[in-house]
């Protein structure tokens, strides 16, 4: 029997989160963001699962892509941040796959190397990110240099959003006024919009749609948003208890003894701790659901293992199931108590927590 900390991954729930994102931007093009190991989900086995249906993939590098090449994914993948090296830029064009372009070392490294098959460019736009991309002067500067290279087959042209979870927040749209500008000038396909633009931001939907965390069943706004969509859970990350102690007022739990008992309680020790994925600054009070009821954590977690409120539970005992998010505790709620965002919680599960697929 081994230890029981097991994510559970929810395939028909991402790929009904997927269909979500198309239908929003009413069936334009909708690249599925498979980066970070698909957020922690697997990359292979969720590209797989949304082979039928995604249009394209969105990777990070080109290990990532190269990784779903491999296991068997034929369908167009993105690099969003492009190349590194001039020797990927042959691979890339063996693989065609699409590829960012954000400055002009790149697009010096493109020039030189002599490809047989060009490449499809994403040219990317710094709209006020100020990470990566050209700015729109660079950018009608270069065009016609880009266009001449026998290296490049056709151009789209992308930003990202750097406030879109903001929904107050004013600079989204002199991002897509940007944008649309640009586009007009050039006549170019386009992509900005990211989950929190499909979500909330109707007029940053373009020829590409780039959702990643929504497809993961989790929200990239704060958990006071509420919005007209619903978005399937994803991942159940979940162990047992592997021990019971009954304390007493004054006892404390844990390290640092930063929770003690007011009145005669019941503690459940968890096999899960942040060497698990799970995050360690997640206070007293975070909840977590104990065979069939909501619970809180009590005490600091450890790097094996958290304690949990079981008081006056006695129908719980050791090999009781316990989620510490998913269908019951929501993975933005953990997260907030912990003073982080879901992305974390997700792309955070370590090797050692067993990834159980179910359709």
């Amino acid at each position: 029997m081994s230890r029981a900390a097991t994510a559970i991954i929810h395939l028909d729930a991402i790929c009904q989160n997927y269909r979500l994102a198309k239908q929003i931007g009413q069936g334009r093009g909708t690249l599925a963001v498979v980066k970070a190991n698909a957020y922690g989900h697997g990359a292979a086995q969720v590209a797989h699962k949304l082979h039928n249906e995604a249009d394209a993939y969105a990777v990070a590098c080109i290990e990532e892509a190269l990784e779903l090449r491999q296991s068997g994914i034929t369908k167009p993948i993105l690099l969003l941040e492009g190349f590194f090296t001039p020797d990927e830029i042959p691979l890339i064009s063996e693989h065609q796959f699409w590829c960012a372009l954000h400055c002009q070392e790149q697009l010096d490294m493109l020039a030189r190397t002599p490809l047989p098959t060009p490449l499809s460019v994403w040219l990317k736009l710094d709209t006020g990110m100020h990470r990566l991309g050209f700015r729109s002067d660079q950018i009608l500067n270069r065009y016609p240099e880009i266009t001449r290279l026998s290296q490049v087959k056709d151009v789209t042209l992308m930003t990202h959003l750097a406030c879109a979870d903001e929904l107050s927040s004013p600079m989204t749209g002199k991002q897509i006024t940007e944008l649309r500008r640009l586009e007009q000038q050039l006549k170019l396909p386009s992509s900005i919009a990211n989950s929190a633009g499909v979500l909330a931001h109707p007029d940053s939907l373009s020829d590409w749609q780039r959702p990643g965390i929504m497809l993961y069943g989790a929200s990239p706004f704060a958990m006071a948003e509420t919005l007209p969509y619903t978005l399937h859970t994803t991942m159940t990350l979940q162990s047992e208890i592997i021990a019971i102690h009954d304390l007493q007022p004054g006892d404390s739990v844990g390290y640092g003894a930063t929770w003690v008992c007011d009145r005669p309680m019941r503690v459940g020790t968890v096999a899960m701790g942040y060497a698990d994925g799970y995050p360690r600054h997640a206070g007293n009070g975070t909840p977590v659901w104990v065979a069939g009821q909501q619970s809180q954590l009590v005490g600091r977690v450890s790097m094996d293992m958290l304690t949990v409120d079981i008081t006056g539970r006695d129908d719980v005992g050791l090999g009781a199931p316990v989620e510490l998010w998913g269908k019951h505790v929501n993975a933005g709620t953990v997260a907030e108590h912990a003073g982080t965002i879901p992305y974390t919680l997700f792309t955070g599960v370590t090797a050692r927590v067993k990834k159980r697929y179910q359709d």
